[in-house]
C-alpha cells in the first residue's frame, strides 16, 4: 500500500512537471484554474504536510516577522553542514562570516528521530506601473514540510525547539549597545538615548576581586536572568539592583562592564547632571530595552530615583564613592538589593591583576607585595599602573619592584589616612551624644 501511494505521488509531482514546462503557453485564467486544483490533488494524495512561515506578515510596523527571524537564525547553524548553497553575512560581534540557506536550497532536520525539510523561497509580485517602470517585489517564505503522521510532534514541540534556539542564536551573536541619555530641549524633538557599539573586554575573570566574592556575584546575576516566572509569580517587576560603593579607583566601572558581559546585556549610562526632574527621569527610564544594565553613577542627588519604574529584565547599578551620605531610605534592600564593596586591592587581586599585565602567576616578590598590600591601601587602578610594562626593556621583576617601591612610599599615607577616619568617627560620635543630651532635656522640660 505504501509503494501504492507512493507511486500515485511521484505520478502527480511529474504532472506538475510537465504543467510547469507548458503553462506559459496556457491562458492565464485557465493557468490560475489548473493549477489551483492541481495543488489541491497534489495534497490529497501526498503524506507530507507543509507549513509556511513569510518574512512579512503585519506583525510589527515596517518590520520583519519574528518567526522569520528565529528561523532563519536557526538553519543558519545548521546550514553550513547540510547544504551545498549558501549566502554569506557578516556578523559584526565577531568579525566573522555567517553563513545561511540560499533561495531554494533544502535543508533537512531532525527532531526526536523525525525528519523534516526546510526550504526558502521566494516569489516576485507584479506591482502597478510608474510610466515606462514597473515596480516588482519580492515576496519570502520559509516551507517546512514533515509526514502528517507527525503533525502534533512538529506543529508543536518542534517549532517552539526551533523558536527557542534561534532567539538564543541571536542574543548570543547580537552587537551590544552602550547608550548614553542626551539633553532634553524644549520645543525641539528629544532623542533620548544615543548609542555607540559596546565592545568592553572586562570579563570576571579578569577582574582585580577575591574570587569567592566574584562567584557569589555571577552566581546572584545567573539567579535573576533566569527568574522570569518567579518574579511574576511573587508580582514583582523583573529588574535587580546593585549598589557599587568604594572609593574611586576601585574597579567600579569594570565590575559593571564585567556584569553586562556576563549577562550578554546592553547597557545604558545615566548621566544625571543632564536630568532637569522627575518627569525626564520617568521618560528615559521608559525608553530602555529589556536585557539591559542601566548605571546611575555618583548618586549623591535631589532627584527621586527609587520609585521610578522599568520595565522587564533590567539590571540597574548605582555607585557611590560616599555611601556614608546617602539617604538611607535610598539604599535599603528592594531598591538597591545587593550591596557590594569595592575595596582596595588585596594580595587575590593582585595576583588576577599579575597574570593580566604580566601573565605570570608566582614569583619570588609575591610575598614581599602581599605583605606590603596588607598594610597600605592602594587601589586595584593604581597597582595596574604600577605593574604595566611602560617599555620592551621593561621586564617582570623590575615591574614587581616598581609597585613595591610604591606601596613602601604609599605606607605612611595608611597611617595618616587612619587616623583621620578615627577622628572623624570621634567627633561624630561626640556631636551624636550632644544631640542626644539636647533631644532628652527638651523632652524632660516638655514633661515637667
Amino acid at each position: 500500500m505504501a509503494l501504492l501511494w507512493g507511486n500515485i505521488g511521484a505520478g502527480m509531482a511529474s504532472l506538475m512537471f510537465i504543467y510547469t514546462i507548458f503553462k506559459d503557453h496556457i491562458p492565464r485564467s485557465l493557468s490560475t484554474y489548473l493549477e489551483k486544483y492541481a495543488k489541491k490533488l497534489v495534497r490529497f494524495f501526498s503524506p507530507y504536510i507543509e507549513i509556511t512561515f513569510h518574512e512579512f506578515n503585519g506583525e510589527s510596523y515596517n518590520g520583519r516577522s519574528e518567526v522569520f527571524t528565529a528561523i532563519q537564525t536557526y538553519l543558519s547553524t545548521k546550514a553550513s553542514s547540510r547544504a551545498s548553497r549558501f549566502k554569506a553575512v557578516l556578523m559584526m560581534k565577531s568579525k566573522s562570516l555567517m553563513l545561511s540557506m540560499d533561495d531554494y536550497e533544502e535543508v533537512p532536520d531532525v527532531f526526536n528521530g523525525v525528519k523534516v525539510w526546510w526550504v526558502l523561497e521566494a516569489k516576485v509580485l507584479q506591482a502597478r506601473n510608474r510610466g515606462y517602470n514597473q515596480d516588482s517585489m519580492e515576496k519570502r517564505y520559509f516551507k517546512l514540510s514533515f509526514h502528517k503522521r507527525y503533525r502534533e510532534l512538529i506543529a508543536g514541540s518542534y517549532i517552539d525547539h526551533v523558536m527557542k534556539e534561534g532567539k538564543a542564536v541571536t542574543v548570543k551573536n547580537r552587537q551590544r549597545k552602550l547608550y548614553s541619555n542626551n539633553p532634553c530641549k524644549d520645543g525641539y524633538y528629544w532623542k533620548a538615548w544615543s548609542h555607540v557599539f559596546f565592545e568592553h573586554p572586562a570579563t570576571f575573570d579578569t577582574l582585580a576581586m577575591e574570587s569567592k566574592k566574584k562567584e557569589e556575584i555571577m552566581n546572584d546575576l545567573k539567579k535573576f536572568s533566569e527568574a522570569k516566572e518567579y518574579y511574576a509569580k511573587i508580582g514583582k517587576a523583573w529588574k535587580r539592583g546593585y549598589l557599587l560603593y568604594g572609593p574611586p579607583g576601585t574597579g567600579k566601572s569594570t565590575m559593571i562592564a564585567a556584569m553586562a558581559n556576563f549577562l550578554n546585556y546592553d547597557v545604558y549610562d545615566l548621566e544625571l547632571t543632564t536630568v532637569k526632574n522627575n518627569r525626564e527621569l520617568r521618560n528615559l527610564l521608559i525608553e530602555t530595552s529589556s536585557k539591559s544594565v542601566i548605571v546611575i553613577e555618583d548618586i549623591d542627588c535631589s532627584l527621586d530615583l527609587t520609585g521610578q519604574p522599568s520595565g522587564g529584565e533590567r539590571i540597574i547599578v548605582f555607585t557611590t564613592n560616599h555611601v556614608e551620605k546617602l539617604d538611607p531610605a535610598l539604599i535599603r534592600r528592594g531598591r538597591m538589593d545587593k550591596h557590594i564593596e569595592m575595596s582596595y586591592c588585596g594580595f587575590e587581586s593582585f595576583k588576577v591583576l599579575a597574570k593580566n599585565y604580566l601573565d605570570i602567576d608566582s614569583h619570588e616578590l609575591f610575598a614581599e607585595v602581599g605583605s606590603l598590600l596588607a598594610e597600605t591601601n592602594m587601589t586595584p587602578a593604581d597597582v595596574a599602573e604600577n605593574i604595566m610594562p611602560k617599555s620592551d626593556e621593561e621586564d617582570t621583576e623590575s615591574c614587581l619592584k616598581n609597585l613595591i617601591e610604591a606601596l613602601i612610599e604609599k605606607a605612611p599615607k595608611k597611617a595618616e589616612e587612619e587616623a583621620r577616619l578615627k577622628a572623624e568617627k570621634e567627633e561624630k560620635e561626640k556631636k551624636k551624644c550632644a544631640q542626644d543630651d539636647t533631644n532628652a532635656a527638651g523632652s524632660m522640660k516638655e514633661n515637667g
